[in-house]
């Protein structure tokens, strides 16, 4: 550090003010120390650091399913707001749906000198409870709201709800339930959320075609509704499905939505592009992600307000996809 000052012609705290990202330092001193620290190849020490601030500046990642659009999203969106307020991510990929998987995936990170975690819970664990270590920083993420930990999801009843009394106002006598698979947590709360719509308006609850969230699965079902005479609506647990249930419409010659309406949940940017245009209910992954890292922030400085739990609320955009039943 004080070869650094030497080199920019500044103080040792300057230097240490640039180091931790502090801001009252000015953009012309910042730029020659940080000029000076790449010539001569200085790091911070971090261990060194965290004595002095009480932070590591890390944040540590948890999901199942990075893959799935939904945690993708979440996921880079806690990449940039961690950025912004100076803290880098460390991520931690589990497959195994147990409380023990994820405790031991949280004793990983907490090896790594994180400061708090974000656990991006999805799919349901193989225990009703989850205890994480007491002293650590948490936020849940799509998750079970029972935990005693801050929540940050999507008010999945309301954009269900929405969806769903779209199709019947358009006149659809009832409406069909392509879910998602058992283990997820929004799966279930889309498709409780659904039969709830249909029997509070008196319409005929069907029984649900399961998927997988992928659009195969999709394309499964599809082809079991073009076997039901009087099916004329369906409401799909996601638009990766809803692409499947639209091409075995399309193959078994049934016009959407001159025959048949179709409407998704996410709003995958592709959504719109598919043919017809789908009708969907979007949902703000960014403004998760974002959510989690304030969150977590107001723990790791000890702003927090107690307890808090953030339900977002989705919104319906309607397409081509959607239409009145045939005459």
């Amino acid at each position: 550090m004080a070869e650094v000052a030497a080199k920019a012609g500044v103080s040792s705290q300057t230097v240490s003010r640039v180091a931790n990202n502090h801001d009252n330092v000015d953009e012309t001193t910042r730029t020659k120390v940080l000029a000076a620290m790449q010539e001569l190849g200085y790091r911070p020490n971090a261990a060194a650091r965290a004595l002095v601030t009480g932070k590591f500046g890390a944040i540590g990642v948890v999901s199942f399913d990075v893959g799935a659009h939904g945690n993708a999203r979440t996921l880079g969106a806690i990449a940039d707001a961690a950025r912004e307020a100076g803290f880098s991510v460390n991520f931690m990929g589990i497959r195994a749906q147990t409380e023990a998987a994820v405790r031991q995936a949280f004793r990983h990170l907490m090896l790594q000198s994180v400061d708090g975690i974000v656990l991006i819970e999805s799919q349901m664990l193989d225990t009703p409870s989850l205890h994480l270590p007491p002293t650590m920083p948490v936020v849940v993420a799509d998750g079970d709201t029972g935990h005693q930990y801050p929540n940050v999801d999507f008010d999945q009843a309301r954009g269900t709800l929405s969806v769903v009394n779209h199709l019947l106002e358009l006149g659809h006598r009832t409406v069909h339930h392509v879910s998602g698979p058992s283990d997820s947590f929004a799966a279930r709360r889309r498709a409780q959320a659904w039969e709830r719509t249909l029997i509070a308006a008196g319409a005929p609850v069907r029984p649900t075609l399961h998927g997988d969230w992928t659009a195969e699965s999709g394309y499964l079902a599809g082809r079991t509704l073009t076997q039901i005479p009087d099916a004329t609506a369906v409401f799909v647990a996601n638009d990766q499905m809803a692409l499947g249930v639209l091409r075995a419409l399309h193959e078994a010659g049934r016009d959407v939505p001159g025959e048949f309406s179709v409407a998704g949940f996410d709003d995958v940017p592709e959504a719109r592009f598919f043919e017809p245009p789908l009708t969907t209910v979007h949902q703000d992954f960014d403004m998760v992600g974002r959510h989690c890292v304030t969150l977590l922030l107001e723990q790791i400085e000890r702003r927090g307000n107690g307890l808090r739990r953030l339900a977002l609320e989705p919104t319906l955009v309607v397409r081509a996809s959607t239409a009145p039943p045939p005459a």
